[in-house]
């Protein structure tokens, strides 16, 4: 009887080896490495096996391109982070929480793209087809252009691929379906990859949109090796607060569009419904009297103007050690700006605990929205209330100085939408080519000169 080999991968980069390691030499995980076998079926079943593409070599200029090449999901938020719609023979990846809404946002999209008569095959392999019909009539799709399939064969859903010719292939989920030619149980490195590459050649090859459903690590990472994301075109992070009816889609990889882009959706009970100006949506809950500590910024993500309010708590300290806590912004950033403003501005915090809260649980990555987490923690400590009228954007230099911002017309222009009278902006990004009526804009070079401009003048500073 011969031997069967195996091999161990790393759950978390796919690094491979042929004995146990307690640490992942790649990645430095510990405890990511599973044991599979590499002895595969030698079952033929006569199936369509997709090898890969199949074309000659073309001339650039000769290339023709279908005015239809990408077509619209019927829900402009995720049209938006797409790129403009799903594009023809493109593989989707959609990560995100359980329960978040992933199979909902798909199959709410199927119901918009069968009324355009696109034909949808939806492969469950996590739900029986009762279950995605309870959905399905929740959300009030009806359509005789898409197609229930519950399977987790790989094998048997490129058959029904073959018979039906659908438009678009959803996989729900990528981790719970299996190809039987590997002897690895579903959810497996092994599995996963070779998967997903039977899919991307099913895309590229016959012109089939498919869009993949992935689970998330604990992490929140995609579960899966790395490489799962680099094959497929577009990776989207479902995200959102487990308490929050809100929920925010994000692009992490588009090769048809912008990267760091979002949609934002409200869940509600007749499923997710498009929240057209989210600014609005961030700051309903601001309270009508503002309390010091309390600031608006306007930050972008992707090509998108975002409104949001950063608070900000200063207190005496009853550690040896000042705490700092960060939320919704990277920490370290936070100790830099609090560094430039002990040094910069004079104001001591060395005896005092700092809390910063991006309000509404968004996550903000731009250095942009440092004048306001500057501005919230200044006014906090002095006890001074910033201009509730006031919008603040601009990043900080070490020696205190403000640098420019990018795309600083469309955040003023969401900012005057919303009714703000005042904008403190960076110098160096003035003058604008079209400036918006009803808001002033005062551009300011130094954190001192930006701290005296965002309080009314009946307040004192007591900064030196």
């Amino acid at each position: 009887m011969a031997k069967i080999k195996t091999k161990w991968i790393c759950l978390n980069c796919g690094y491979e080896t042929t004995g146990y390691l307690g640490k992942c030499p790649d990645c430095g995980e510990w405890g990511t490495l599973a044991e599979e076998k590499l002895q595969k079926n030698d079952k033929k079943k006569g199936l369509t096996v997709y090898t890969g593409f199949k074309s000659e070599p073309q001339l650039l200029k000769n290339i023709q391109i279908d005015d239809a090449i990408r077509f619209s999901t019927g829900l402009s938020e995720f049209d938006r982070v797409l790129g403009g719609g799903l594009v023809k023979g493109s593989l989707v990846l959609v990560g995100g929480d359980p329960g978040i809404g992933k199979s909902t946002l798909v199959l709410q999209s199927s119901g918009n793209l069968a009324k355009k008569g696109i034909k949808v095959l939806y492969a469950s392999a996590e739900e029986s087809s009762a279950q995605i019909k309870l959905r399905a009539s929740r959300l009030n799709i009806d359509s005789e252009n898409i197609y229930i399939y519950a399977e987790t064969n790989l094998d048997e859903i490129q058959v029904n691929i073959d018979n039906i010719k659908p438009d678009v292939v959803i996989i729900d989920s990528i981790q719970a379906v299996y190809n039987s030619g590997l002897t690895s149980s579903p959810g497996s490195v092994s599995q996963v990859r070779e998967c997903c590459n039977i899919l991307m050649n099913i895309a590229k090859t016959c012109g089939i949109t498919v869009i993949v459903i992935g689970h998330v690590t604990k992490d929140g990472m995609i579960a899966g090796p790395k490489v799962l994301e680099h094959m497929v075109d577009t990776v989207l992070y479902f995200e959102g607060e487990k308490y929050k009816s809100y929920r925010l889609i994000r692009t992490i990889k588009n090769r048809f569009g912008s990267t760091n882009d979002v949609g934002v959706f409200n869940m509600e009970d007749n499923g997710l419904v498009e929240v057209t100006n989210p600014s609005e949506l961030f700051l309903a809950e601001r309270c009508e009297s503002i309390t010091p500590g309390s600031v608006v910024i306007a930050t972008s993500e992707g090509t998108r103007p975002l409104l949001v309010e950063i608070q900000a708590l200063v207190g005496p300290t009853s550690y040896a050690s000042p705490r700092r806590v960060a939320t919704g912004i990277e920490y370290n950033r936070v100790l830099q700006i609090l560094a430039v403003l002990e040094k910069r501005v004079g104001l001591n915090l060395s005896k005092h605990d700092v809390y910063v809260n991006v309000v509404g649980g968004i996550d903000i990555q731009e250095p942009a929205a440092d004048l306001g987490v500057a501005l919230a923690v200044a006014t906090c400590a002095r006890n001074v209330i910033v201009d509730p009228e006031t919008v603040i954007m601009g990043e900080i230099g070490l020696s205190g100085e403000i640098r420019s911002v990018r795309q600083l017309e469309s955040r003023i222009n969401e900012a005057a939408k919303l009714g703000f009278k005042k904008a403190i902006v960076p110098k160096a990004s003035l003058p604008l080519k079209n400036s918006p009526n009803g808001i002033k804009i005062i551009g300011v070079s130094r954190l001192i000169e930006a701290i005296s401009n965002s309080i009314p003048a009946k307040e004192e500073v007591g900064i030196k």
